[in-house]
C-alpha cells in the first residue's frame, strides 16, 4: 500500500515501496495496491468502507503484516492494528528493519539502535495497553503515581544516551583514521547515487572488491573504502598512476524520515570530504531523473558545496533496447560531466576512470602564506592536507610556502 509521494506518480511509489519490502529478508509479499484517500482520517487512516474492504482481503489472504509506504500516526497504527489483527509498519518502521539488517560496522550498528529508540519514543503515546497502567514508586524512579509511558520513555533516554557515548568513541577513532588518510595527499572519491543505481558493483569492477552487490534497496549500508590508481595516462607525473581513494556510500531515497539523516549523517562524512563526487544514476529506472533530483538535494541538506566537482555516470546501459541505448550514448558523449556505462559488463569502465584522472588530476600552483599563530587551525589544516613544502616561525606567526590547487587555495579563504 502507498500513500502520498508529492511529484512521483502513485505507480512509482508503489513500485519502490514494494522493493523496499522485499529488501527485508523473511518477508514475502502477497500483494501490493493503491489506495486512494481524498481526506486521511486523523484516527484510522482510511475511511469505514476502505477500513473494511482491506481487512476482508487480509483476513482470506491470511497477512501478518500490512506495509503502508507513509507515514502512520502512532493513534492510526493502534487503531488499525486492533481492528485487522495485523502487524503495521510505516515507511520509517519498515526503512528501520531494513537499515538494522544490513548495517555491519560498530558505528553503522549504534545509528541504526539511536534512530530505532528516537522513533520508537515517538510512539509511546499508549500505542500499546500497557502504557495505561499506572504503577507505583520508592521516589528514587520517577515516584508514585508514574504511568508505564513515563517509564518507558525514561528507559529509553537513558539508553540513547548510552548509545551516544559509545558512537562518540567510535567516531573519535574514525576522526582518527580520517585525519592519518589526510596525511597521505590522494584525493577522496565518492560513489553516491539513488539506492540500487549499482554503486557497489561499479565500487567492485574499479577496486576489485567484494562488497555486497545485488539487486536490492540498501544494499550497502556502511561506507567502503578502498586506495585504487588510474593509469598514467588518466595524468600522473614520473610515469606513475595518480593514486586515489574510492569510497562507496548508502544509496539515497526519497522521503527518508528526518531521523534517519540525521543518524547516518556520519555514514556520509566521506561525500563531505570528497574531491570528487561521482554521481551514479540508473538510467533505465523510468524515475531516473527524480531520483538525480533527490540525491541532489540530500546533498545539499548534508553541505555539500557547490564546489566540489561531480560527474554523473549512466549506469545500466545493458538493460535499455538498442535505439534508447544509442541514443543515452549520444547524449552522454555531448555532456562533459557526464558518462555512460555498464557497470556489470564492463562497457565504458575506461571511460570512466578517464574522466576521474581529468578532474583528479587538477593543475597546482605555488603561493606563500603569512599565517598568525593565533589562526592555528588554518595551519593545521594545510598540514592535514600535506600542501606545506616549507615553512618558518617568526616573532608573529608561520610563513609557509605551499602548493595547492584553486579549488584547495578556495576552501582555505572560506576557513
Amino acid at each position: 500500500m502507498t500513500g502520498e509521494h508529492g511529484r512521483r506518480d502513485a505507480a512509482a511509489g508503489l513500485a519502490e515501496g514494494v522493493a523496499l519490502a522485499r529488501a527485508l529478508p523473511g518477508l514475502e509479499v502477497i500483494g501490493s495496491q493503491i489506495v486512494t484517500l481524498k481526506r486521511p482520517d486523523p484516527g484510522r487512516l482510511f475511511g469505514k468502507g476502505k477500513l473494511a474492504r482491506l481487512g476482508e482481503t487480509f483476513r482470506a489472504e491470511e497477512i501478518a503484516l500490512v506495509l503502508i509506504d507513509g507515514p502512520v500516526s502512532p493513534v492510526q497504527q493502534r487503531n488499525l492494528e486492533r481492528e485487522w489483527g495485523v502487524k503495521i509498519l510505516d515507511r520509517t518502521g519498515l526503512i528501520l528493519e531494513i537499515f538494522s539488517d544490513r548495517a555491519r560496522t560498530r558505528e553503522g550498528v549504534l545509528q541504526v539502535e539511536m534512530a530505532a529508540l528516537s522513533y520508537q519514543r515517538t510512539r509511546l503515546v499508549r500505542a500499546w495497553t500497557h502504557l495505561e497502567r499506572q504503577r507505583g514508586g520508592l521516589g528514587f524512579v520517577g515516584g508514585p503515581g508514574e504511568t508505564q509511558i513515563e517509564a518507558d520513555r525514561r528507559a529509553i533516554d537513558a539508553q540513547l544516551t548510552r548509545l551516544r557515548r559509545q558512537l562518540a568513541k567510535v567516531q573519535k577513532t574514525r576522526a582518527l583514521h580520517r585525519a592519518a588518510r589526510a596525511r597521505v595527499p590522494f584525493p577522496i572519491v565518492a560513489l553516491v547515487g539513488y539506492t540500487n543505481a549499482g554503486k557497489s558493483t561499479l565500487f567492485n569492477r574499479l577496486t576489485g572488491a567484494r562488497v555486497m552487490a545485488e539487486d536490492m534497496l540498501f544494499a550497502t549500508l556502511d561506507p567502503t573504502m578502498r586506495q585504487i590508481e588510474l593509469p598514467a595516462a588518466a595524468g600522473a607525473e614520473r610515469g606513475m598512476g595518480q593514486r586515489v581513494i574510492l569510497s562507496d556510500t548508502v544509496g539515497f531515497i526519497s522521503d527518508l524520515p528526518t531521523q534517519l539523516v540525521a543518524a547516518f549523517r556520519a555514514t556520509l562524512e566521506e561525500v563531505l570530504e570528497a574531491d570528487l563526487i561521482v554521481h551514479l544514476r540508473d538510467i533505465s529506472h523510468p524515475q531516473s531523473r527524480q531520483q538525480g533530483e533527490d540525491v541532489a538535494a540530500i546533498l545539499a541538506d548534508i553541505g555539500v558545496g557547490e564546489d566540489v566537482p561531480r560527474l554523473e555516470v549512466w549506469n545500466k546501459l545493458d538493460l535499455l533496447a538498442a535505439e534508447e541505448r544509442a541514443a543515452r550514448l549520444t547524449e552522454a558523449a555531448r555532456r562533459a560531466d557526464t558518462v555512460a556505462l555498464s557497470a556489470a559488463t564492463g562497457e565504458g569502465l575506461d571511460d570512466l576512470v578517464a574522466a576521474i584522472g581529468a578532474r583528479i588530476g587538477e593543475p597546482t600552483r605555488t603561493a606563500t602564506l603569512q599565517i598568525p599563530f593565533a589562526e592555528g587551525r588554518k595551519h593545521a589544516w594545510l598540514h592535514a592536507r600535506s600542501l606545506v613544502l616549507s615553512e618558518e616561525a617568526g616573532e608573529e606567526g608561520w610563513r609557509l610556502t605551499v602548493r595547492w590547487s584553486d579549488r584547495q587555495a578556495a576552501q582555505f579563504a572560506r576557513l
